[in-house]
């Protein structure tokens, strides 16, 4: 009897922002460790999301969404720290994933793309949201137009919200990556800490319940993060979170009326931290103004975004 080799290696996830990247990596892993939202570039940092399966192990680069300058806005720090997170995913790697949304094809689709081709790595395309068609062969004209004159090495319709169309993605992935056997533990799913990850999922709460800038102008520190063995209710965490802002009225939206957003964000982060962590948590957060920070490269050292 013959046993099937194992593969493992680095797949990078790439694709212009909001296309579901995170909603991939999550759906790949099996659980959340990757923050999503409706917002484009809710993703700030590169993330290893760790998924292992019968034949193998992916090893899932997601990164913030690669986008074009385009005037002031994307030219501050946090931009092009992004930028560089997302462009510098591309070294080291064995594959790569561009997700694109179907029935649709953008400069910022390109702009990935051609990113991809100059790392010179295969590229497997993944149509991502084809739930959005009910009569799936209206997609056809679209996955031949996407296809021809470029380069991939497979062309994948699927639904990541939906998990639909994920194992032959997978296949097709491990069959690209070096044999030889996991270079994780099988219960491992992300390079990320606990305490990192904590703090991604208030930042996800921000990004969902502030209006359409907002979101842009924080970011959250994790300032203490204790575990207390002890606790009449069994294991718990003791986490602390400051919300950076950048003005006084930034902070006024984000506490809220009687403190009432504030609340709201810090029960919905400590429910998923919850989930995640599988244990109770109790969760504080403070909001504190610091002027500049998202245009700043030393604060932004200082608050986690490393190269």
């Amino acid at each position: 009897m013959t046993t099937q080799a194992q593969h493992a290696g680095h797949v990078a996830v790439i694709g212009r922002p909001n296309v579901g990247k995170s909603t991939l990596v999550n759906a790949l892993v099996g659980a959340k460790v990757s923050i999503t939202s409706s917002r484009p570039q809710t993703t700030r940092h590169r993330l290893l999301g760790i998924a292992t399966f019968e034949h193998g192990q992916l090893l899932l680069v997601d990164t913030p969404g690669i986008h074009a300058d385009q005037g002031k806005a994307s030219s501050s720090a946090m931009h092009r720290w992004m930028n560089r997170a997302a462009r510098g995913a591309l070294e080291g790697v064995d594959a790569a994933v561009l997700v694109i949304e179907a029935g649709r094809w953008d400069d910022g689709d390109a702009l990935a793309y051609d990113a991809l081709r100059s790392a010179g790595v295969p590229v497997v395309l993944a149509v991502n949201q084809v739930d959005k068609f009910k009569d799936k062969t209206a997609l056809l004209p679209f996955l031949g137009e996407v296809s021809a004159d470029r380069e991939f090495a497979a062309v994948h319709p699927i639904s990541a919200l939906k998990r639909r169309g994920l194992e032959p993605l997978v296949s097709t992935l491990l069959a690209l990556l070096p044999e030889q056997p996991p270079l994780y533990a099988e219960d491992e799913i992300t390079d990320k800490s606990q305490r990192f990850l904590a703090g991604e999922l208030v930042r996800e709460q921000l990004m969902r319940q502030l209006g359409a800038e907002l979101p842009y102008a924080t970011t959250v520190e994790i300032e203490s993060f204790v575990e207390d063995p002890a606790a009449r209710s069994g294991p718990l965490l003791r986490i602390g979170a400051v919300i950076w802002v950048e003005r006084d009225g930034q902070k006024a939206i984000v506490i809220g009326k009687g403190g009432a957003r504030l609340r709201e964000v810090g029960t919905r982060a400590r429910e998923q931290m919850e989930r995640l962590f599988d244990s109770k948590v109790f969760l504080e957060t403070w909001v504190r103004v610091r002027e500049g920070w998202s245009d700043d490269e030393a604060a932004l050292r200082t608050l986690g975004y490393h190269d």
